[in-house]
């Protein structure tokens, strides 16, 4: 049985996804894995070059530029993995990262997820581990109590949090996102969500996981590179809209109301 499968959505990333390609075979040993490339109907120059580079990876043609949720459940509906590794076109990995993250998971059931350490090129890490919007961590920050309680400061993660040690955050970034695929035949629709095109795809995905009473974990010791371009304007709006309607998935609206409220005192803005 393959034990790993490994799904990468291509669109107009041709040579980044060769990299990414060549990382994971470069890298990844004593396990039997499978590359998915799935191709969001990509014009930037033909999906089957792929083929041409590396003859052993799956290659899907999608008729159109599905996102990135409904890209990789195309994959997925594919995998022949005891687990599915989500990764990003734009990264790639500086250890046997899916090893590492695959004889975790064989060693914590109760971990749905886990997720690999992101750094930039330089070395400089990103906060792939988050909370879900809360009026309690909310208040915690508001109030800088991380200041008196500084051995608190890791409960709140994203930049609080030093990505030196194995946690349990609520939920982490799609970039590098391997999870249980047994797990797939017990979500809404038997699919991770698909409701988002682009963005906060990954924190639903972890919050339907919880619901079924599983664990997102975060290992600093698998590594992984990713290219993160500046945040663009149409991206936030994109991402406040998508968590805007997560709320309204996931909360009551007296506490859509207090964490906006709080959120506003916290950045000045109207966020959510």
């Amino acid at each position: 049985m393959t034990d790993v499968s490994i799904i990468i959505v291509n669109y107009n990333t041709f040579q980044l996804t060769k990299e990414c390609i060549g990382s994971i075979v470069k890298n990844t040993g004593s396990i039997k894995f499978e590359i998915i490339v799935v191709d969001n109907a990509s014009t930037e120059r033909p999906p089957d070059e792929f083929s041409s580079l590396y003859p052993e990876i799956i290659l899907i043609k999608a008729p159109e530029n599905l996102g990135f949720a409904k890209g990789n459940n195309l994959g997925i509906a594919q995998a022949t993995g005891k687990y599915v590794l989500l990764l990003n076109s734009d990264s790639y990995l500086l250890n046997n990262a899916v090893l590492i993250t695959k004889n975790f998971l064989d060693s914590k059931p109760s971990v749905a997820v886990a997720a690999a350490r992101l750094e930039f090129p330089d070395g400089t890490v990103q906060h792939n581990c988050q909370r879900f919007p809360s009026i309690r961590y909310l208040l915690f920050e508001l109030l800088r109590l991380q200041k008196i309680f500084r051995s608190q400061k890791k409960y709140l993660f994203g930049a609080f949090f030093d990505y030196q040690n194995v946690a349990y955050p609520d939920w982490v970034w799609g970039t590098f996102f391997m999870f249980r695929k047994e797990l797939i035949g017990k979500l809404p629709g038997k699919k991770l969500a698909d409701d988002f095109f682009m963005y906060g795809e990954d924190m639903q995905w972890c919050m339907e996981f919880k619901h079924l009473g599983y664990e997102i974990a975060f290992l600093p010791d698998a590594r992984v590179v990713h290219l993160m371009g500046a945040s663009g304007g149409k991206k936030n709006v994109m991402m406040n809209q998508n968590l805007d309607v997560f709320m309204h998935c996931y909360y009551p609206g007296w506490k859509r109301f207090l964490i906006r409220m709080i959120n506003i005192l916290l950045t000045g803005k109207y966020a959510h």
